[in-house]
């Protein structure tokens, strides 16, 4: 029997020539290069690394700086966001940690030495680019160190490519699974993560026999047994030829065609009922073992219509989104990586001087100040895959009348320094709620601790009357 060695066959476009290999049994390694040939190749190899981080950025994070003019800050953190095409660099690398187990980005400027640090305060001056690279780019130096006593034990220091070493501020390494002490991970060069299909190969294999079993029915689904009456032991031209015409008479009929054979003869289509049975049973039970393995709720590879949408959250939605915060939570480290960038880059010097131009309250505060004030209140948070409107606004209802009647029943019994704490309190209360206030309230407090209503001395008859003098 002849065998395919997969370290060493020719790939080329051939999934089958390396999926059909009789050494994929399971527990088989899955090699760099195999890695690759199922992402490009494998019909669910795209869908099982790409497809939960598009359903994580399916949605844009909702960011506030609260402490901040929070339209003006904003406006510019996303407007440099996308120019920089952060969403876009995240999804890369995040692909390339689930396709091979790991996955590194690197942050480059023209002007400084890759090994020196990343100057952050002079980020917006800078000609940056950034890098995304695979385990064959960085080989060597993401092995991980495996000495149990070591500060490093089983974390990177510093990326190296092709010999050259950047600094660790530069750089920002992404694990599919954590690493395991001592397990090599061959798709990854190192003790590192798990590609996502390191434990479905066998059944990513079993996968390309359905389709040839799919191609094949296909192929013979259209086929037609004619049973015809067997000629005698002598066969002449004549017989021959009105047996092919026979046959071609039966290849042209169609729909509102007549066409007589003889009573002994009988014509039927090939019968491949058991088939769809048996196929469907194998294709059902391999898309979930697969499922299982890379540990993702099937109905993603599926690629069917879940019972309910996403608003009305069925189960099948909500083991999605369940899944979904939890790519979410693995993907923060690249995103604060790309926070603290944009900030620099969008909230800068010149930026600031505008500020200051346009809010008056800004012109004594320093821009250091001003920049640590902004991102100790930078807030972003995934807004929720299941979403209900009519129970969120029932919600934001009772949380505004709550809101209203605390200051309604304590107001009247505070000193002033306590009414302004509540007043503020309400204010950044109502505030949370966007949809309903988009611009921030700003008021001075200070001036309104200080004020005092004029007291109106006209008799309370005239105060009530509907009409006044003036008009």
């Amino acid at each position: 029997m002849s065998m395919i060695n997969v370290a060493t066959t020719n790939l080329g476009g051939s999934l089958q020539q390396l999926l059909m290999a009789d050494e994929i049994m399971p527990g088989s390694d899955a090699s760099y290069q195999i890695c690759k040939t199922i992402y490009a190749y494998h019909p669910l190899g795209r869908k099982m690394a790409d497809a939960p981080i598009t359903m994580a950025q399916s949605q844009t994070r909702q960011i506030s700086i609260t402490n901040a003019p929070e339209n003006r800050v904003r406006e510019a953190f996303e407007a440099e966001w996308a120019r920089i095409n952060a969403d876009q660099y995240i999804a890369q690398l995040a692909s390339v940690a689930r396709i091979y187990g790991v996955g590194s980005i690197i942050v480059g400027a023209r002007e400084i030495d890759p090994e020196q640090e990343l100057p952050l305060d002079k980020l917006a001056d800078l000609s940056i680019y950034f890098n995304i690279l695979d385990p064959l780019n960085t080989a060597g130096s993401l092995v991980l160190n495996q000495d149990p006593n070591a500060p490093d034990f089983l974390k990177y220091t510093s990326i190296a490519v092709s010999g050259k070493v950047y600094h660790r501020s530069r750089s920002v390494v992404l694990m599919n699974e954590r690493p395991l002490y001592i397990e090599y991970t061959t798709s990854a060069f190192g003790y590192v993560g798990r590609s996502v299909y390191q434990r479905a190969l066998f059944p990513l294999k079993s996968f390309v026999s359905t389709m040839v079993t799919d191609d094949m029915v296909a192929r013979k689904a259209g086929l037609i047994i004619a049973k015809l009456k067997a000629p005698g032991s002598i066969i002449d031209n004549a017989m021959q030829r009105m047996a092919g015409v026979k046959r071609q008479i039966l290849k042209e009929a169609q729909t509102n065609n007549v066409m007589s054979i003889d009573l002994t003869e009988n014509i039927e289509s090939l019968n491949l009922q058991n088939v769809d049975g048996a196929g469907t049973f194998a294709r059902t039970n391999i898309l979930k073992n697969i499922a299982t393995a890379a540990d993702m709720p099937a109905k993603i590879l599926e690629n069917e219509t879940m019972v309910y949408g996403f608003g009305e959250g069925s189960e099948d939605a909500k083991n999605i989104a369940r899944y979904v915060d939890t790519v979410r939570e693995w993907l923060k480290p690249i995103y604060s990586f790309f926070d603290e960038i944009v900030m620099r880059r969008a909230w800068n010097e010149d930026f600031y001087r505008t500020i200051q131009k346009d809010f008056p309250e800004y012109k004594d505060i320093a821009y250091n100040d001003a920049f640590y004030r902004w991102k100790n209140s930078f807030e972003a948070v995934w807004p929720s895959l299941l979403q209900d409107p009519e129970s969120e606004t029932k919600a934001e209802d009772v949380r505004q009348k709550a809101v209203l009647s605390m200051l309604q029943m304590l107001m009247p019994e505070m000193d002033r320094e306590n009414k302004m704490n509540l007043i503020k309190w309400a204010i950044d209360s109502a505030g949370e709620n966007k949809r309903l206030f988009p611009q921030p309230l700003i008021l001075d407090y200070d001036s309104l601790k200080d004020y005092e209503p004029p007291v109106d001395d006209k008799p309370k008859e005239e105060r009530l009357s509907p009409m006044s003098d003036k008009f």
